[in-house]
């Protein structure tokens, strides 16, 4: 009975189906990751997991072996990223587990390579424990305790004489805070700031206006209260703002503006593979690139390829959000291609999903259908799916071909055929 209650209490979720309050394993979530772990001055190691992972589930025992070796040295701790999706996502996690070193600056963790065994782990903590020592010694900075603004140039400065000219007249999005030198809550808000600036860098804008001395600024906004923080969407800014109404910590104001993002960025384009840089772009730029590889237009005609891509667009859109890259070609056209991705096993059309910063791709293999492949892809978004490695561990070249004119195929004549000196009469009778 205590066993059918355990497996009742991890299948609706919880977190401790792995790691319990008894272990040296701390646990970490949204509401006190950034305290425990970005201000802290201590080097942790971070696992990202999902409690149905049978690789996690495997490294369980290890991690929490390692985790008691490590008391008091190296702080170990682990996300249930299932659950806390936006944190794995803040760290780029897109597979489970995924390990993290939080070490001098982080800013910056960077992901454990070593074995999956608490030895393993251990000596790569002491590792790099002492290269973190080594490196306060010589004079290099760390970035834990969240106390320093080293990361605050990733904050724009703004004043009553460049705001319209940086924010209003620009084409990016925008977070400004309204701010006073003197204000508690802003000098709590200052690390998390630009903590965020820094995540955001390339994608969203984070600027900063001190409201005592630009006051006119801070008349046209109305500002009453600090900090205060408006929003300015990409494209036409509305003069007024929009008022901030997310978190203050840095993975809020990170996951708010992301949302933000998404729902002002367009779908992306679903691309012909007409040369190698049509997938360059769409791969080596991207986390993910989905490739479809079409029927032959003579097996299935403009409404029917037409068909295929309407479904592979209104995917794209649903999916923007993971900002994937999306290409397509006709069966035939890119044979190398299609042989490292295995495709042609169960037919066409066929899909596949490539991760070219791993060299690995996951394939298709439920129905070539809205449905289908919705199931599929949410699955990736997940970190689920299984993974295969690319042949010869690299994407293959593609060759140059026509883009398609959107017309039906016609097949091809030989013209050159001369049938005039054909005898047509009927042959004589045996």
């Amino acid at each position: 009975m205590i066993r059918v209650s355990l497996l009742l209490i991890c299948l609706v979720g919880s977190s401790y189906c792995l790691y319990g309050p008894g272990d040296d394993v701390v646990e970490l979530t949204p509401s006190n990751f950034h305290k425990l772990v970005i201000d802290s001055n201590e080097l942790w190691l971070v696992e990202f997991y999902a409690p149905w992972c049978g690789h996690c589930q495997a490294l369980t025992p290890e991690w929490k072996k390692a985790a008691t070796a490590l008391k008091g040295v190296v702080k170990v701790g682990a996300v249930n990223a299932d659950e806390h999706k936006g944190l794995g996502g803040q760290y780029g996690v897109q597979g489970f587990p995924t390990i993290k070193v939080f070490g001098a600056d982080k800013f910056k963790p960077t992901d454990y390579q070593g074995p999956r065994t608490a030895q393993g782990i251990v000596d790569s903590a002491i590792s790099s424990v002492t290269s973190m020592v080594k490196t306060r010694l010589s004079g290099g900075k760390s970035s834990g305790g969240g106390k320093s603004s080293g990361d605050s140039k990733d904050v724009v400065e703004l004043t009553d004489s460049n705001f319209d000219e940086k924010v209003l007249k620009s084409d990016d999005m925008w977070l400004v805070e309204f701010y006073a030198p003197w204000c508690g809550h802003c000098k709590n808000l200052a690390p998390h700031w630009a903590s965020a600036a820094t995540e955001l860098k390339g994608k969203v804008k984070l600027g900063a206006l001190d409201a005592t001395v630009h006051t006119v600024m801070a008349s046209r906004y109305g500002i009453r209260g600090f900090p205060t923080i408006k929003f300015f969407p990409a494209g036409k800014k509305d003069q007024e703002g929009i008022e901030y109404d997310g978190g203050r910590t840095s993975g809020d104001i990170v996951r708010w503006a992301l949302d933000k993002l998404a729902e002002n960025i367009p779908p992306p384009e679903v691309e012909q593979l007409t040369d190698s840089t049509v997938l360059k772009k769409a791969c080596d730029d991207h986390q993910l690139c989905i490739v479809s590889v079409l029927p032959h237009i003579l097996d299935c005609q403009s409404k029917c390829r037409n068909n295929y891509l309407e479904v592979l667009k209104r995917l794209a859109d649903k999916y923007k959000k993971q900002m994937w890259g999306w290409v397509w070609s006709e069966a035939g056209q890119q044979t190398e291609l299609e042989q490292s991705l295995e495709m042609g096993g169960f037919g066409w059309p066929a899909l596949a999903a490539v991760n070219s910063r791993k060299m690995k791709f996951s394939l298709l293999k439920g129905a070539f259908s809205e449905s289908g492949i919705n199931e599929f892809l949410r699955d990736l978004s997940f970190g689920k799916g299984s993974t295969a490695p690319l042949k010869n561990a690299k994407l293959p070249e593609v060759n140059s071909v026509e883009k398609w004119d959107g017309k039906d195929g016609v097949l091809q004549v030989d013209d050159d055929i001369d049938l005039s000196d054909v005898d047509l009469d009927e042959k004589e009778e045996l």
